[in-house]
């Protein structure tokens, strides 16, 4: 993946050149790296384009070159060789280039020689999306119009700062040593007209020609160098965000602590074995023969709640009915147990705590 975008940002500053293919020329940019190619090609009609990986370019060699077997780095070095001399307009003198057009695309063919064998390729290309007709052809050449023009301004203030020095000069009494050299104030209107009149039309008229002369072409890199850094710009800034927004929102909505032992503990003590509930009003009257056997319901209870009261777990929470471990976890400043059962209501309370104090239980 990271050989992939490479790939694709040494491409992107690739500058035009100019080729010709028997009578047809072309504009074409190309970029290899050891994880394969792209090529990008137009008539100024059609874009046409191939990207081919290590992989496809090893298997078009097998199809191609039957006798030579050699590593695939070797094939997109001695293609490289290849594509960079014509692109600079000095093709080999024993490599030949011929293209075939047909309606599903570009075929262009190369017969040179490896290691004292020939050697056949064939890039393979089709029609090129719009946006990355965009990418490398559109947008460069409107900033580079742009470019330009701020150039045009600059340069015209130069002008115009240099003829209100020699003019300063004059005032002062100095004088040309020779006529030859004396220029008339510039004027920029008069100057955008005769550019219209006499020098746009020979420009127009001469073809195609050099669409990227040398000069060109630098512009061409320096601006598309600028647009692969603010593209990078953009793609850590939107890292940043996703990541500074994940922060926030595991921020606001933190993981939830793990329950301690003793409230898991707890908690299914309630859910199997909730606390005894008071059975009627006359639950705290003594039978005699309860009393005889384990003593009154009321003994027979204490312990078990006096065991529930002193858990801190039971002590932290709220009760969530009204029963008689409430009371006995009633500290000061301890939850508020809710109404009463109708059993402690009253004068039977008082009852109760009478009965209790008697037995010694408190």
């Amino acid at each position: 993946m990271e050989g992939s975008e490479e790939l694709e940002n040494s491409f992107l500053t690739q500058p035009w050149a100019s080729v010709s293919f028997g009578e047809s020329t072309f504009l074409a940019k190309v970029c290899f790296r050891d994880t394969g190619y792209i090529l990008l090609i137009s008539d100024l009609s059609s874009v046409w384009y191939e990207r081919a990986d290590a992989e496809a370019v090893g298997q078009r060699s097998k199809e191609l070159n039957k006798r030579l077997t050699v590593h695939v780095s070797s094939f997109l070095n001695h293609l490289c060789n290849l594509m960079c001399p014509l692109l600079a307009g000095q093709p080999g003198a024993t490599t030949s280039f011929s293209c075939h057009r047909s309606p599903s695309g570009l075929r262009l063919h190369v017969k040179s020689e490896l290691s004292g064998l020939p050697f056949y390729w064939e890039f393979h290309c089709c029609p090129a999306p719009l946006e990355m007709v965009f990418r490398h052809l559109v947008r460069p050449l409107i900033r580079m119009n742009l470019a330009l023009q701020c150039q045009v301004q600059e340069l015209i203030s130069l002008l115009l700062q240099k003829d209100a020095e020699i003019e300063d000069y004059r005032e002062s009494g100095a004088t040309l040593s020779r006529d030859r050299l004396r220029t008339e104030p510039f004027r920029e209107e008069t100057f955008q007209q005769h550019f219209m009149a006499e020098t746009l039309p020979g420009i127009c008229g001469a073809g195609e020609g050099p669409a990227f002369a040398s000069a060109l072409q630098q512009l061409y890199t320096a601006v598309t160098q600028q647009e692969a850094k603010q593209a990078r710009k953009r793609h850590c800034s939107a890292e940043g965000d996703v990541d500074t927004a994940s922060t926030a929102k595991t921020t606001e909505h933190p993981h939830p602590p793990a329950p301690s032992q003793e409230d898991e503990r707890t908690s299914s003590s309630e859910t199997t074995s909730p606390p005894p509930q008071l059975r009627s009003p006359g639950c705290l009257q003594p039978r005699p023969s309860q009393r005889r056997r384990k003593g009154s319901s009321a003994e027979r209870m204490l312990p078990t709640l006096l065991r529930f009261s002193a858990s801190p777990s039971i002590q932290e929470r709220e009760c969530r009915a009204p029963c008689i471990i409430c009371l006995f976890s009633a500290f000061p400043g301890g939850p508020c147990p809710g109404p009463l059962p109708g059993c402690l209501q009253l004068g039977r309370w008082s009852s109760f705590l009478q009965q209790c104090f008697r037995k010694q239980l408190f």
